[in-house]
């Protein structure tokens, strides 16, 4: 199955690059289907002509970012080596509430660009 999903241009730029292999995203109905095999189709939200094709390899399903990120590698979630030592849970609440969380739970998508 193909999935279709749109990131600004830094996260955007970590995955097509490689850099970035681990995808967080609130565990909400659209991110239930997606199973291991599946494609995304990432697109760059400010450029829709650039898109980067990956195929999900894990799914980490979690209760809330803290929890994610006491588990997961940051450095392939997406922090550099310049910023990860400042790296926290609350930096996801720019996108997805707890009261999200706590309703949904949350993924960590791992990919490998195809």
């Amino acid at each position: 199955m193909l999935h279709e999903m749109t990131l600004f241009p830094k996260p955007y730029a970590s995955i097509a690059s490689g850099q970035k292999t681990i995808e967080l995203r609130l565990y909400d109905e659209k991110r239930q289907s997606i199973q291991i095999g599946d494609q995304i189709r990432f697109s760059n939200s400010e450029d829709d002509s650039k898109s980067t094709l990956c195929e999900v390899v894990q799914l980490h399903i979690f209760k809330d970012f803290r929890e994610l990120y006491e588990n997961l590698p940051l450095l392939k979630c997406g922090y550099t080596p310049e910023d990860v030592d400042n790296a926290h849970p609350d930096d996801m609440l720019t996108y997805y509430s707890k009261e999200k969380q706590a309703l949904y739970g949350v993924v960590g998508i791992e990919l490998k660009r195809i």
